[in-house]
């Protein structure tokens, strides 16, 4: 795998986001809380086949040069301090998939227990010492594991929630710290909060360690990244078809204020192109103009599957151009999508698994 150096990220330039396997594999907002944090024969048996090495082959052949695998606390964690080998194995197996294929890895937590993204837990990551503890202890035992894969970067947390940002500044600082107690140079990945919002990067401490690189995720207009999605009550309310660019700024109007229930936060939008996303990814910019000397990285990003084809195409060579602007790497969202993901950011055809189109297969690139 290559290494990192210099004022790039060498190696994770334009990558490929992997959900649905071992993490979003099913939707926990649906089940009762007592079944939410089992894993049951179904969800191993689609541990075992959702994700091959054909998957990996192919994701090399497309063009990218690193892979974003997320998983959760649950699937690698069976309870305190008591792991799931079989599925640490197949973590440890996809990556040698990676390493023949010379794609790097970025191993993300995507749910820890305290913070998951489509459910209200009772207690928050962030307000509880014992859970705290557990996700620094997780962390460490993934060290152990892949101590012999130097070039693998772990990203601490993805998507913190809207909290207050001093707390999780304190948690990712104290795993930064045990972390380096083992490893001083394994690459690090911490995001802001606010679901990784470029307007809260910030807001996030900055080490003064050269191995730490930061992350944003980017899905404005969001009325039209999640566009009659099911998960969220706007999109699924507003039930309208967006298209992009667009000079018909009433439609994004009238989900907006579906959206708000208030006044437009964007009143100025005179139609919806490149200017108003990068009107949009302001804080990373601000942020890469304050650090010059850190690493930032486009960690996620990507339009709902059943958004017009040409529109995918036309935002998301859109934000690659602002990344390549700017300085910032990219990694898409996302590969594949389980049919019962409400939110489907898929770019491969669910058996085949070839490129939706070609030309947005070249935007992914920044090809375009």
């Amino acid at each position: 795998m290559n290494d990192c150096g210099g004022g790039n990220w060498q190696g994770f330039t334009r990558g490929m986001g992997i959900g649905g396997w071992l993490t979003n594999y099913k939707r926990f907002h649906v089940l009762p809380e007592k079944w939410r944090l089992a894993v049951t024969r179904g969800d191993l048996e689609h541990f075992d086949s959702y994700i091959s090495e054909r998957d990996v082959e192919n994701i090399a052949q497309m063009g990218f040069d690193h892979v974003r695998i997320g998983f959760d606390q649950i699937v690698l964690e069976e309870s305190p301090g008591r792991w799931r080998e079989a599925i640490f194995a197949k973590l440890m197996e996809f990556v040698g998939w990676c390493d023949r294929r010379k794609l790097n890895v970025v191993l993300n937590l995507h749910k820890a227990l305290g913070n998951y993204c489509d459910i209200r837990e009772r207690v928050s990551l962030l307000d509880d010492a014992d859970l705290q503890r557990r996700f620094i202890g997780l962390w460490l035992e993934i060290e152990r594991r892949f101590a012999d894969s130097p070039a693998v970067a772990f990203e601490l947390l993805n998507e913190v929630r809207d909290i207050d940002p001093a707390k999780w500044n304190d948690l990712a600082d104290r795993t930064i710290r045990a972390i380096r107690g083992v490893n001083p140079k394994r690459r690090l990945v911490v995001g802001p909060t606010c679901w990784n919002s470029p307007d809260t990067l910030a807001a996030l401490r900055v080490w003064d360690d050269p191995d730490v690189i930061y992350t944003f995720h980017f899905y404005e207009p969001f009325e039209f990244t999640h566009q009659r999605g099911v998960l969220q009550a706007a999109p699924l309310y507003c039930n309208m078809t967006l298209e992009y660019p667009s000079a018909d700024i009433e439609r994004y109007r009238y989900c907006r204020r579906l959206a708000w229930g208030q006044p437009d936060p964007y009143p100025h939008d005179a139609e919806m192109g490149r200017h108003v996303l990068e009107q949009r990814m302001k804080g990373a910019f601000e942020f890469r103009e304050r650090h010059p000397d850190k690493l930032l990285w486009c960690g996620e990003f990507g339009t709902i599957r059943h958004a017009p084809q040409s529109s995918r195409t036309a935002w998301m060579r859109d934000v690659v151009s602002l990344c390549r602007a700017h300085g910032i790497p990219w990694c898409v969202w996302n590969y594949l999508s389980t049919p019962n993901d409400g939110n489907r950011f898929s770019l491969v055809d669910d058996n085949s698994r070839k490129i939706l189109s070609p030309e947005l297969l070249a935007a992914c690139l920044g090809e375009s």
